[in-house]
């Protein structure tokens, strides 16, 4: 992307994810970190790669489009519980919420985590560091929890503890006196999970959008009425969404914008928008699938410059771990129309009577329990609505049971037949090895038979050389004897002619 430091992000076109260019070096890759955005600049704390929790703490400046990393210092004061304190910790899948001039880092996975949940906090104006002593109902330590901010509390749901049991409950962290309260809902609430995504709407409802327990990714769609404390799951319009965990989500105005997220076969490359006034589902724009925005455990924020919303997502994990940075220019949508959501719970609770609530943003959040609101008839010292929702839980439970059993059957019946085809080629190639083992046998028989005739002949030429060499001095020998004779006979005869001729003639003779 060609851009103008100086006016870049007005350049954008909508509605579409654009790799931002980096000047400088950049972080580690990574996923399951933690993001926030503080007066155009995007922090990034911790998160994981390859197998190892990262401790870091990045800034990436919107306006010089450069990174730069925070060095902070401890900082032991009347809220730090100096016990507890670390520098730095290594810590993956944890909530960053924004408080103030503070960064506040809630649960995720670190080394020697405390049995509780830890907040940690961040101080962006004095780099300082600690961890905030909490009170009250404080939760068990979590990952992969959902942390939002409402007003000024913090309402966590879900997650899975360090024993990796899958959670659903409901806690609210009150920010002015750090104190902690476990709420008691009523109605059927989401099966437990982790990797999810959550958004609040008209200060008054909780939104909870897919993640996964061990087996099963999810795409339903909760909704918790923080003034009742009454689960419900509306009906959901609009385009068909995949099941998917570890994506992002951020609002802007009406609209939740779900980016990323995955089922660890594949990541899912639509960018969603849920209209919140209408419950409307629709797919905002599509990357490819190996591209970073199609990870899991990557972060999306919302920064303001110059009185516009953008878009940043960073990181995540689809076979390759990012650091890149990407923004989108949302479009203004539909402005925020009065929104009646009917509560199933209510519904059923009435048989055919519907309850409605209607959105006000005027309208402060209210924690009460139900039980301070009505009083219903008890069984065996217990309310009807819990054991109403504890049957619906251990039914939700057992349904999940089964569904993992079933998983776990159709895996085992898989194994076996892979087992058997296994054995099968097993057996098949022990007797094909042990015909080969008997061809070897009798080929190395052969070759011995063969290495002895072969000494055998070596042995004959040998012989044989040594009765040539006999022969042709035998040879010579004979043919020098022949030789002689030869001279011999020639010389017997020689003088055996001249003397028969003296003897017959008598000397000379005259003729007439």
């Amino acid at each position: 992307m060609d851009v103008n430091i100086n006016n870049w992000y007005k350049e954008l076109s909508y509605d579409e994810w654009v790799p931002i260019p980096v000047s400088g070096s950049r972080p580690l890759p990574r996923y399951k970190h933690a993001a926030a955005v503080v007066d155009e600049k995007l922090y990034i704390a911790g998160g994981s790669r390859n197998g190892r929790h990262l401790s870091d703490v990045q800034v990436f400046d919107l306006r010089s489009l450069t990174w730069s990393s925070i060095r902070l210092e401890a900082n032991a004061g009347e809220d730090d519980d100096s016990s507890s304190q670390q520098i730095h910790p290594l810590t993956s899948g944890h909530s960053m919420i924004r408080w103030g001039e503070k960064l506040l880092l809630l649960g995720g996975s670190s080394k020697g985590s405390s049995d509780k949940l830890v907040v940690r906090y961040i101080d962006i104006e004095t780099c300082q560091f600690g961890v905030i002593k909490t009170s009250g109902s404080v939760p068990i330590a979590r990952t992969g929890q959902s942390a939002t901010l409402v007003g000024s509390r913090v309402i966590l749901f879900g997650g899975e503890d360090m024993s990796r049991k899958l959670l659903n409950d409901v806690h609210v962290l009150d920010l002015e006196s750090m104190t902690w309260d476990l709420i008691k809902t009523t109605q059927t609430p989401p099966t437990p999970r982790y990797d999810h995504a959550t958004a609040i709407h008209g200060e008054r409802y909780l939104l909870i959008f897919g993640g996964c327990s061990h087996s099963v990714f999810f795409n339903d769609l909760h909704l918790l009425d923080v003034q009742t404390m009454e689960w419900s799951q509306p009906q959901i319009q609009g385009d068909l969404v995949s099941p998917r965990a570890g994506h992002a989500g951020i609002t802007v105005d009406g609209s939740w914008f779900i980016v990323g997220g995955g089922d660890n076969k594949s990541g899912c490359p639509e960018t969603l928008v849920l209209n919140m006034s209408k419950l409307v589902w629709s797919v905002l724009t599509v990357v490819k699938q190996k591209d970073p925005l199609s990870s899991e455990g990557l972060s999306v924020c919302s920064a303001l410059i110059d009185g516009e919303k953008y878009l940043l997502a960073f990181g995540g994990y689809n076979g390759r771990y990012s650091n890149e940075v990407f923004v989108l220019r949302p479009k203004a949508r539909d402005s925020l129309r009065p929104k009646i959501f009917q509560s199933p719970a209510a519904a059923a609770a009435a048989a055919s009577v519907t309850s409605a609530y209607a959105l006000s943003k005027s309208e402060k959040l209210d924690f009460t329990q139900l039980d301070d609101i009505i009083s219903k008839p008890a069984v065996n010292g217990h309310r009807l609505d819990d054991v109403t929702v504890k049957s619906e839980a251990i039914k939700e439970e057992k349904r999940l049971l089964e569904l993992s059993i079933a998983e776990v059957r159709a895996e085992n019946s898989k194994l076996r037949g892979e087992i058997n085809e296994v054995n099968s080629t097993h057996a098949e190639l022990t007797k094909e090895l042990q015909s080969v083992q008997g061809q070897l046998v009798g080929e190395r028989s052969r070759c011995f038979n063969l290495e002895a005739k072969i000494a055998e002949l070596q042995n004959m030429l040998e012989s044989m050389q040594s009765v040539e060499d006999q022969v042709q001095a035998l040879r010579n020998q004979k043919s020098a004897l022949d030789q002689e004779l030869e001279h011999a006979a020639t010389a017997q005869r020689q003088s055996s002619g001249g003397v028969w001729r003296w003897l017959g003639g008598g000397g000379e003779s005259n003729t007439n």
